[in-house]
């Protein structure tokens, strides 16, 4: 665990609180197909209990105003819920965005400071080049030698 909080998403895991972490789960239970297969089992029983199972004494009978009610509330607090949810996301994001861009800036650099040792390095290769062409004054190797200190 202490691997993962060193990270900025660890970091900022860490950071969430109560309700934040129980947004994110209801966003993920609620965006499953599990939950869409429980509220369509759901609405069904309710509308066959109310319609057939108690015809004559339905707690709440044909066109289901207590389930129209419940269906408004919960849509509601899913809206709330899933706004609560991408606020987070965006948040998320933006943490990504910031941390990309501060290793863009430091590979930046590193690649600048590696171009400038390397633009070092093909001046002294032309300079060696240079030497190694100048004709010597008297031409033999062994002085040649001598004024590369060999």
């Amino acid at each position: 665990m202490s691997e993962r909080v060193r990270t900025w998403h660890g970091q900022h895991k860490a950071g969430l609180s109560r309700g934040e972490r129980a947004a994110d789960v209801l966003r993920n239970g609620m965006g499953s197909w599990t939950f869409v297969g429980a509220f369509v089992a759901f609405m069904a029983a309710w509308a066959a209990i109310n319609t057939y199972l108690f015809a004559t004494q339905a707690w709440d009978p044909y066109p289901f105003i207590l389930l129209n009610l419940f269906l408004s509330m919960l849509a509601g607090l899913q809206g709330a819920i899933l706004l609560i949810a991408a606020k987070r996301q965006d948040a998320i994001a933006a943490a990504m965005a910031l941390h990309d861009f501060e290793t863009d800036v430091q590979a930046k650099a590193e690649i600048d400071r590696l171009m400038a040792v390397n633009n070092q390095q093909l001046e002294l290769l032309e300079e060696l080049r240079a030497l190694l062409l100048r004709p010597s004054p008297t031409g033999t190797e062994e002085d040649m030698g001598q004024e590369f200190g060999e």
